[in-house]
Parts: C-alpha cells; structure tokens; sequence
C-alpha cells in the first residue's frame, strides 16, 4: 500500500527520513494498517521539527461512517500521543480540536488536534524544550492523517522565524496531503 502524497514544494528544507507500512491497531472484528512517510526538518539543534502523512486501510472493507471516524481519531491520537513518547516527548496534554479545511475539494474538513509537550534534548544537560505538536484526521474516500511537531521556544529557530511560522508551514504541509492517486508528485 503506497502512502499519501505530499507536495514536494511543500517540503523545501524538509528531508524524507522514513516511510512505513503497519499495523496500526485492530479493535475486534476490525483492523487497520497504516502506510505512513515521514520528513524531518533540517535544523541544527534537537530537537528536529517533523511531520508525517498516513494513510489508513481498514479490514473488513468499509467507507468512511460516523462510527468509524470516531474509533480512527480515537486511535489516532493515541497512537500519535505513543510516536510522541518514543521521540522523547514528556507530559504530553491534550490541548483540544478543531475542523479545518483540507486543499482537496474531494476531502472532509478535518478534525485537527493539538498537544503539548516537553522534549528531553539528548545532550546529556537534561534541557527541556516545549513541543506542540499537530494531527488532522479526515476522510478523502479514505481515511487521512497528517501532522508533526515543533519546538516553542524561540531559541530553536533562526533571527526573523518562530513557532508561529513553524505552525503555518505544518499545517500548510498537512492540508496538502492527498491519497496517492497521481495528482500530485511525491518527494
């Protein structure tokens, strides 16, 4: 199962780090695999701002339902809240959700969550950096999942940029996400 599509001007100064198919959790008689591609930013410091777009294939076959949804967000922010973990992501907290808008015109609005954190930095001084970070769940004949993270503090990015700008070009990457149907190019 091939992943969504990215823009790739939507990734200048992005670079493709990894790109997975599996199974993302099963729930009685349903299961579901995910075909994900992952980008990190380029930066000098840890921790990296990344992003991520996934696509969902649910077992038995079925089309997206209000049922369905709820279960895939549920799911999907409970295993982001998991891939946080394992990027040393500490004291992640719910921050609440949104619908967005999503540049396919084929596509639901989104359901976009957001959290917060404290990233470990792995320069043995025990720092701390505080971490948003992003996931939008939606349907596009299939289900969707984009999203990423970035540090807050100021520190972590250039003279002249910021977390605000780190938040635009995210959700920017995120609402480009489509299904991989050949009408956009991939990185």
């Amino acid at each position: 199962m091939d992943p969504p599509v990215v823009p790739r001007e939507r990734l200048d100064g992005w670079r493709r780090v990894d790109e997975v198919t599996e199974r993302a959790f099963a729930a009685g008689p349903v299961s579901v695999d995910a075909s994900t591609v992952r980008y990190e930013r380029d930066a000098s410091e840890p921790p990296r701002p990344f992003c991520f777009a996934s696509r969902l294939e649910i077992r038995p076959p079925s089309a997206p339902n209000s049922a369905l949804t709820a279960l895939v967000e549920r799911q999907a922010r409970s295993g982001f809240r998991e891939r946080l973990a394992e990027r040393d992501i500490e004291r992640v907290e719910h921050r609440g959700d949104r619908a967005i808008a999503i540049d396919d015109p084929t596509a639901s609005r989104a359901t976009l969550s957001t959290f917060r954190g404290v990233a470990r930095v792995a320069d043995g001084d025990g720092q701390r950096v505080p971490i948003e970070a992003l996931l939008a769940v939606w349907t596009a004949g299939e289900y969707l999942l984009g999203g990423g993270a970035y540090p807050l503090g100021e520190a972590s990015y250039p003279a002249g940029e910021g977390p605000a700008d780190a938040r635009r070009e995210l959700l920017g990457i995120v609402r480009g996400v489509e299904p991989p149907d050949g009408r956009c190019e991939t990185d």
